[in-house]
């Protein structure tokens, strides 16, 4: 919006690049949304991150996925992959850490070949130690470590060691690009249904319907108990990750650029 008024007066053509939903947080539009969607229609060319941004906020945008940090995250060969589940969020409702804490604890009690299965949780926020709280009361504290928050080598190291990447976002992300990362790290990524994660997680994982801890659990058993699926869930990783590389998404950007000039 700030740099709508400037550009209406230069005359330039205008891209813009929905990356989150042109709403309140409730889903309500306020003024400023429609001013955005003034200008939304007064632009040469308009992308989304996702099919469901698109379908929600502005259905004739091009589609273009976020590309993930591929100079970092990476498959790191010499670090043993020897845990099961990792979570990675800022740990509020919203994102559904509580979640994966009872699924590990269904999953464990679901069968004795399940009972050492692990869960890392990577970030920090105010629901901290109400999970922590949650992890003991459900009789599964050893099984379930808190990391704090981690960046960079430390970061991708952690991510290394697992197999399973949870997202069980309670909110619909417009994106989700830490299921790239997880991905780009050898884990094969679970995820909720809402928002643009299916768009993120593509043919190279697996979905639950947004909020089902029954399906959250019954989608990480199929991963648990079948090795085809594992196996070709990450033969696709490898295909997925090459068209969400910087220079790729570059790419994409720069024929959206294009063409609006030659509008």
């Amino acid at each position: 919006m700030r740099l709508s008024w400037p550009a209406a007066l230069i005359g330039k053509p205008s891209i813009v690049a929905l990356r989150t939903w042109v709403s309140r947080i409730d889903g309500s539009t306020g003024l400023q949304d429609r001013l955005k969607f003034v200008w939304l229609g007064r632009a040469k060319g308009v992308i989304a991150i996702s099919q469901r941004v698109r379908e929600q906020c502005w259905p004739p945008a091009k589609v273009i996925g976020n590309p993930y940090r591929s100079e970092l995250f990476e498959i790191r060969p010499d670090v043993s992959r020897h845990r099961d589940f990792v979570f990675l969020g800022r740990l509020v409702s919203d994102k559904g850490a509580d979640l994966a804490i009872q699924a590990l604890h269904r999953l464990s009690d679901q069968s004795h070949r399940n009972q050492d299965l692990t869960l890392t949780i990577i970030g920090d926020g105010p629901e901290r130690a109400a999970l922590e709280d949650l992890a003991a009361q459900l009789s599964i504290g050893g099984q379930v470590q808190f990391t704090g928050n981690l960046r960079g080598d430390a970061l991708v190291d952690c991510i290394n060691q697992h197999r399973f990447l949870w997202v069980p976002s309670r909110w619909e992300e417009p994106f989700g690009n830490v299921a790239l990362e997880g991905m780009a790290c050898g884990c094969i990524p679970i995820v909720s249904d809402g928002g643009g994660l299916p768009d993120a997680v593509g043919d190279a994982g697996l979905t639950f319907k947004r909020g089902d801890l029954s399906d959250m659990v019954e989608q990480s058993l199929r991963l648990l108990e079948n090795e085809d699926l594992r196996q070709q869930l990450a033969s696709a990783a490898a295909d997925h990750l090459k068209r969400r590389v910087p220079q790729k998404v570059a790419e994409r950007y720069l024929e959206v650029i294009e063409a609006a000039v030659a509008k």
